[in-house]
């Protein structure tokens, strides 16, 4: 389905081939009819995605996405303007569910900043989209590293001294302090904080994987490699990387995971690898966190959170356990698994506690408060609702719209992406129109907006002086508007030509 190709290679026409100049539903694409007149249920290639220009940062991953259409199928090439693309810089994928073609560049470099072209071509035509990658460097932050190493250096201090403070009364502050010649005690009791919230965080995300085997050898070594490179693991305080041991399995843990731990990871035993699992750290924070919670005994609590993308599954902690489906908790998940709601029934005192919901390296926590049931006759009962309606009246579930989350106001440098989004409620679902200084942005190309389950969300992916002004989402139903505003400052003076 992908076909490399070298920068300015051009589909050969074959004889007596013609060229007939068409116009794409989708704006920059150039469509090429190679036949007069096509044939019963014959088309040529389109695209119903194109490729978006994309401003993104060295080391970070970089793609293009595209969808195309005809028939028969169209083949997908890609190609650069100065340069060529092979495989050792770049992947080519197909998802063939939904019929995306994505050219990714994993670790990109300066000088993959370039123009590119994704083509799509079958026997009748072909249509070609051109799209810009630009690659922001980030060799200018090096001095900045040095200087802060030189100055976290004058400051470097065994890790003995913060062991000693962590476990010492504040009066002794003072005496430690002295032993170990530090005198700046508003960068000390900074760092300290600092040592704490690490202490406290270091079990909080954690990953596990685990495999059965029976080892001829009990004496044999067992090696951990991540992405090829030998790591330590402790079989018995699980500092970072830690090993148990059940009978036949098991189970390789990682502490205090952060964005570095991914990668490759492999299970060696006398020079074997038998075992090998991926450990991907998911990009994705809270819309809307969970909130305290107030039950009387016997009642159901909800706790319900918004993420920014989807995940099929979150880590719910109670009291700083993990909590599972069953016959105390329900958790469930959208469909389109952004909206994430845990559901402790049958409350009861010894319930109350922190909640947490915890999504790739973001957590949110609130409070459960379990009241004791002031009715005498109803202790150590499940309590029940029972709802009268009065004949008179007629009830409905249909609400106006409201946003449960506004837009904030955004700053932005130019050539960066920026990322603004808001949450809307309403039953009908309320129609959504983004405006610019009063003008309907919903089929401006230039901006990337979704409406997914109420969380509505727009990106401009490569920013510009044109970009700044005041922007407002509109929210209607039948029952009534509601709008909300924000107003985009973009830093930096346009260069001059």
């Amino acid at each position: 389905m992908f076909k490399i190709r070298k920068a300015k290679e051009e589909q050969p026409t074959a004889a007596g081939q013609v060229k007939i100049k068409k116009k794409s539903r989708v704006p920059g694409v150039m469509i090429t009819q190679y036949v007069e007149v096509l044939s019963d249920g014959m088309s040529t290639p389109d695209f119903t995605r194109k490729p978006i220009a994309l401003t993104i940062q060295e080391g970070k991953m970089a793609f293009f996405r595209a969808i195309v259409t005809g028939n028969p199928t169209p083949v997908v090439t890609w190609m650069r303007n100065n340069g060529e693309i092979d495989e050792e810089r770049y992947k080519f994928t197909f998802d063939s569910i939904s019929g995306e073609h994505q050219l990714q560049m994993p670790d990109v470099c300066a000088d993959q900043a370039d123009t590119y072209k994704c083509y799509a071509r079958n026997e009748f035509g072909k249509a070609v989209v051109t799209v810009t990658l630009n690659v922001i460097e980030v060799g200018y932050k090096k001095s900045k590293a040095m200087k802060e190493s030189r100055t976290e250096k004058k400051l470097e201090i065994d890790e003995q001294f913060w062991e000693l403070l962590l476990s010492a009364d504040k009066r002794e502050y003072e005496s430690i302090c002295a032993q170990y010649g530090v005198t700046d005690f508003c960068w000390l009791l900074k760092k300290l904080n600092e040592k704490k919230l690490e202490r406290e965080k270091i079990f909080l995300y954690k990953s596990e994987f685990e495999l059965e085997m029976s080892l001829k050898d009990p004496k044999s070594k067992i090696f951990l490699f991540k992405d090829g490179v030998m790591i330590p693991f402790d079989a018995e305080t699980e500092v970072k990387h830690g090993l148990k041991r059940v009978g036949k399995k098991f189970v390789f843990s990682i502490n205090g995971v952060n964005p570095e731990d991914a990668g490759l990871y492999q299970v060696e035993i006398d020079g074997v690898k038998i075992f090998s699992t991926e450990l991907k750290i998911p990009d994705v924070d809270f819309l809307v966190k969970i909130q305290d919670v107030n039950a009387e005994e016997r009642e159901d609590a909800v706790f319900q959170c918004v993420l920014s993308h989807p995940m099929k599954k979150i880590c719910w902690m109670g009291k700083n356990n993990p909590v599972e489906h069953g016959d105390k908790y329900d958790v469930t998940v959208s469909d389109d698994m952004l909206i994430h709601t845990l559901m402790v029934k049958d409350c009861l005192l010894l319930d109350k506690g922190i909640y947490s919901a915890v999504a790739g390296l973001k957590s949110c926590s609130a409070w459960l408060i379990v009241e004791n049931n002031k009715d005498p006759s109803m202790v150590g009962k499940k309590k029940k609702f029972f709802l009268k309606l009065q004949d008179s009246k007629t009830y409905t579930l249909e609400t106006s719209p409201s946003f449960s989350v506004p837009l904030k106001m955004h700053q932005s440098p130019q050539r960066y992406e920026c990322y603004m989004s808001c949450a809307v409620t309403g039953n009908p679902r309320p129609h959504v129109t983004w405006y610019k200084n009063n003008i309907s942005l919903n089929t401006n190309t230039n901006y990337y907006i979704t409406n997914t389950c109420g969380v509505c969300s727009m990106l401009i992916l490569n920013v510009g002086p044109k970009d700044s002004g005041d922007y407002t989402v509109v929210a209607e139903n039948y029952l009534g508007r509601v709008e909300c505003s924000t107003k985009l400052d973009v830093k930096g003076k346009k260069k001059k030509n």
